[in-house]
């Protein structure tokens, strides 16, 4: 049974700052890894979860995001 689950820009935001809290830069690393192993568990599309919040984690770290920013998707 596949459970679907709608994730918001703004839960991806806070889950990036939760991962950057716990983790610091390592984030990034955190969240290649966790899409790497679900790549290899044949679960693509919570892989491309995981590669969407590397972005998110990404633009944190390097300050284009701050945890006050708006979520605005183009």
């Amino acid at each position: 049974m596949s459970v679907q689950v709608t994730i918001t820009a703004q839960d991806m935001q806070q889950i990036a700052w939760t991962l950057i809290d716990l983790h610091g830069v390592q984030a990034i690393g955190v969240a290649d890894q966790a899409a790497c192993e679900l790549d290899e568990e044949g679960c693509p599309e919570s892989a491309d979860a995981w590669r969407i919040l590397r972005s998110v984690v990404e633009d944190a770290v390097a300050g284009r995001l701050t945890r006050d920013n708006a979520v605005v998707l183009h």
